[in-house]
Formats: C-alpha cells, sequence, structure tokens
C-alpha cells in the first residue's frame, strides 16, 4: 500500500508532497511523493492529506472507560478509594472485556496506536485479548494490589504475584511481539514491600518485561508513603527497585532534587499527564527540568474518569500550554518537544524498538488526519496544527502494524464493531455508577 499526503516523519522532517509505502508490516520507503512512487508504482494508493506515525499512549487505563464523568471534582485518593477502585471491584470479566474494547476503540478512533496500559487486579486476562483482538500495540500490565485494597481487589502477596507470572508467560510477546507484559503495582500506597520488590525479581526473570506504576501524582500520596517507609516516594521505589531504563513511572508531579537526580540516574522514564493532574488538581509536573536533566518523558491521557477523554491531540495542547503558564515563558515545551513525547519518547518507554517516527524498515504504525476543516484553514504549520488545534475525530485512518484497524472510508473500526461496543458498554452495571437520566432515571435540579 502507498499512502500519501504531507508526511511528518518526525518532529524535523516534513515531506510536503510525500508518500510512505507499506510492506507486511514495515515501511519500505517514505520521502517524496515521485521518487517514491517511481521505485514502488504496483501498489494501491491511498490519498490523505496528513500522514504521521502513530501516537503513543505512555500512561492510560484502558478498563476505566466505563467510569467517564463518575468521579468529577475529587481529589486524588477520594477519586480513587472511593469511585474508581469500587467500579473495578465490581466488574465481571465481561464488563472489563467491555471496557477495555471500549478504551481501546476510542484510542485506535482518535490516533493513538500504542499504549502503556494500567489494567486491574482481576481479569486482566480479558484486556490482553481484547487488545490482541482489537489490534492495538501494547504493554499491559495486571494491578498488584496487597495493601490498602478495597474489598474485591486485595491479594495476597503470592497470589498476585503467581497470576502476573502466568499472565506474563501466556501474553508476553503476543501477536509477533506486538503484546507486551510490564509489571503493574498500583502504587507504593497500595503494595508492600515484598510485593513490590516481587515485581522487580519477575521482570528480572523474564526477557523483555518492565515495569509500569503511579509515582509522586500528588501531595497526599507522597505523604502517606513517607508515613509508611521514612522515605520520599521516588527513593523507596529506588530502594526496593522499581527505578531503572526498564521502569516507567506516571506523573512525577512532586519530586524533589534527589528524586529527580535518581530519575535522571538509573535512566527512568516519565510519563506527563497533564490533563489528569489538572482535573484532579494534583499540580504541574516539572516537566521542563526533566527534559533538562535528559529524563526521557512521554505522554499519557491516564484514565477517562480523570480526564473524560482518550483523545492524543488533545493531550498533546494540554500538555504545552500547562507548561508555558506554569513557566510564564511561551518558550517553553515548543511544539516540537511535545510531539515527540507522543511518538518516540512515548515508544522509548514502552520498550518498542522502531516505533514512533515513519523510517524506512520501522514498523507500518501510521495514522491520517483530515485538514478539511475550519480549525485548520490555512494550514501555515503542520506541527503546530497536530499539537495545538488538531482532534482526535480529525483522524481518518489508523494503521498499526501494517494491519488497517481504522478508516472512516471504509466504515470505521476494522477489527470490530463499534456500534455493538458502545450499545454494550452502555448496558454494563457497575458500583458507582450515577443514576443516567437519558435511561430513564430522574435527574437532578
Amino acid at each position: 500500500m502507498l499512502l500519501a499526503g504531507t508526511v511528518i516523519a518526525d518532529s524535523t522532517t516534513v515531506h510536503d508532497d510525500g508518500a510512505v509505502v507499506v510492506e507486511n508490516d514495515r515501511i519500505v520507503a517514505v520521502g517524496d511523493r515521485a521518487a517514491v512512487e517511481d521505485a514502488h508504482p504496483d501498489h494501491e494508493v491511498r490519498e490523505f492529506d496528513l500522514l504521521l506515525p502513530g501516537l503513543v499512549g505512555g500512561h492510560v487505563h484502558s478498563v476505566q472507560s466505563l467510569g467517564r464523568g463518575i468521579a468529577d471534582d475529587t481529589s486524588l485518593l477520594d477519586w480513587l478509594f472511593d469511585h474508581v477502585l469500587p467500579m473495578e471491584a465490581s466488574l465481571d470479566a465481561e464488563g472489563m472485556r467491555t471496557a477495555a474494547r471500549l478504551g481501546y476503540l476510542e484510542l485506535l478512533e482518535s490516533g493513538t496506536t500504542t499504549v502503556v496500559d494500567h489494567l486491574s487486579v482481576a481479569h486482566a486476562d480479558e484486556a490482553f485479548e481484547a487488545a490482541a483482538e482489537m489490534g492495538i500495540r501494547g504493554r499491559l500490565g495486571k494491578v498488584l494490589m496487597d495493601k490498602r485494597a478495597p474489598d474485591g481487589l486485595f491479594e495476597d502477596t503470592g497470589e498476585a504475584l503467581a497470576e502476573t507470572e502466568r499472565l506474563v508467560e501466556k501474553y508476553h510477546g503476543a501477536r509477533d511481539g506486538r503484546i507486551r507484559y510490564a509489571v503493574t503495582p498500583r502504587f507504593a500506597v497500595s503494595c508492600t514491600e515484598e510485593c513490590l520488590r516481587g515485581a522487580r525479581d519477575i521482570a528480572d526473570r523474564y526477557d523483555g518485561v518492565t515495569i509500569h506504576t503511579h509515582a509522586s501524582e500528588n501531595r497526599d500520596e507522597v505523604e502517606t508513603v513517607a508515613e509508611d517507609t521514612g522515605m520520599r516516594n521516588i527513593e523507596w521505589l529506588h530502594e526496593v527497585g522499581l527505578t531503572g531504563e526498564d521502569v516507567v513511572l506516571a506523573h512525577c508531579v512532586w519530586t524533589d532534587e534527589r528524586e529527580r537526580e535518581l530519575l535522571a540516574e538509573t535512566g527512568t522514564h516519565v510519563t506527563y499527564c497533564p490533563s489528569s493532574n489538572m482535573k484532579l488538581a494534583s499540580g504541574v509536573a516539572p516537566v521542563v527540568d526533566y527534559l533538562d536533566r535528559g529524563i526521557n518523558v512521554a505522554l499519557g491521557n491516564d484514565g477517562p474518569p480523570c480526564n473524560n477523554t482518550l483523545d492524543p491531540f488533545t493531550e498533546m495542547r494540554q500538555a504545552s500550554l500547562l507548561q508555558k503558564v506554569e513557566h510564564l515563558d511561551s518558550e517553553a515545551t515548543p511544539a516540537r518537544v511535545i510531539f515527540e513525547m507522543a511518538t518516540v519518547n512515548g515508544a522509548k518507554a514502552a520498550g518498542f524498538e522502531r516505533v514512533g517516527e515513519l523510517r524506512e524498515g520501522w514498523k507500518a504504525d501510521i495514522v491520517a488526519l483530515d485538514t478539511d476543516v475550519t480549525r485548520a484553514t490555512p494550514l501555515h504549520d503542520v506541527l503546530s496544527h497536530l499539537v495545538f488545534g488538531a482532534h482526535g475525530d480529525d483522524v481518518e485512518f489508523t494503521m498499526v502494524d501494517g494491519r488497517v484497524v481504522y478508516d472512516e472510508a471504509a466504515g470505521g473500526l476494522q477489527t470490530g464493531d463499534a456500534d455493538e461496543i458502545r450499545r454494550r458498554a452502555r448496558s454494563v452495571e457497575f458500583d458507582g455508577a450515577p443514576a443516567n437520566p437519558a435511561n430513564g432515571a430522574a435527574g437532578s435540579e
């Protein structure tokens, strides 16, 4: 297949009249259209406005997608323990499969091709199967919670780690490496030292398995960890082995000088989730400082209950604007830097090689956008448009691993029935779900 249009190969390379050729799961040519067509004359041609690398969700919660809007205007720990965890605990296997499908549907529809996905304690198989079925590239993990966990989510440490190993052996490297495993403690607040050290042990024993957890998102969380351990959060995670080039820490809003030094020295990846941090009033992550120290920073939406959208373009816009106003510096986090967070930086954090740019020999994860919208008129700078003006609903084509998974011209989702996924999602009952006037319940006044 030959895809033609304005090609944004990476943050510094744009082919105004370009083309990308895909064979099997790889890009075999990228560059100026005339030259590419001459060298590859026998391919099916698709015309688009903008072509760019698939975007990477460096921290998402696909299985929280049913909880959009159930816990607005609450602080992090109340949001988590009073609303979101009870929802997760009440979902059965079918509910979890539906939630994961709904999350992946939204991600694929809006241009995200790779995710680092923090699942739940139970029914993790359902999300792995959904990811495999729907075609997204993912680093997924079952959540570990052996402390301060509500009914339905608390697990014995040994049983939780044993279940993690079962999942690693079943799914890590599945679908020709498109599905990979991350050992996933919820966060230090809800995990014992034995659990955290056990997570490191599993990651060390299985080639290519990584670690993914939350860290220092909220001041109350940092204080709780200090009360439990006598150490600050990142220091404690470092003590138990949860830093390093195979570790992704979501948020890292409240860190001190020593913790930032540890992140840089160990090569630990940080995922910046600006919309979630704003909505939960967690604070502003010191992203400019992280970048200055050489820390790899990815970009994530977090979960729908603390964001309400999995649109990666909205997240790019928020990511830049929040840093500019925090530093009172209009030059902070320019479009180029944010685009790198959402593509190649995210792929590096997720542990996927040759993903995040459009280059010969790299994986064919490609997204196409329509610019026949008022927001893109006139279009002076494509990178500026992608970061500050584009929306997820501008996406009209998504390819992962050389497979077309979303094609607006062909009816939308190509790997499932989007209408059926949405229908099932509306019917799932769970704890914490508000009364819905549209379904016949009385509304508030």
